[in-house]
């Protein structure tokens, strides 16, 4: 049988590097896999929503966020009139975050 002799300081400075690049590729690939599951889908759902309130028009049928349906009356910088009903003299003011859908007066 062979003897093979290691020289101690040879055998014991592999040993903490390696721990710590394995625990470094652990952290990138659970980064990675919190901008795809998580980040990712949030700035795609803002983006949407920021799209669809700045095409927002007179007219439009729109859905709150509470469950109402109404239709546009008045548009300023961040806040919208909606008018719910057939009675004309339910107006109200609300947010533009407040609306969840909308469905343009003139589609065909």
């Amino acid at each position: 049988m062979y003897t093979v002799l290691v020289d101690p300081a040879e055998a014991g400075a592999a040993s903490p590097w390696t721990g710590l690049i394995s625990m470094l590729v652990s952290f990138a690939i659970l980064g990675i896999f919190f901008y795809f599951i998580i980040l990712r889908p949030q700035k795609k759902e803002q983006k949407r929503m920021s799209t669809m309130l700045s095409g927002l028009e007179i007219g439009d049928c729109v859905l709150t966020s509470s469950g109402f349906y109404g239709v546009v009356i008045d548009i300023t910088d961040d806040t919208v009139i909606v008018e719910f009903g057939n009675n004309k003299n339910c107006r109200i003011p609300m947010q533009k975050s407040a609306i969840a859908q909308v469905e343009k007066a003139n589609k065909q």
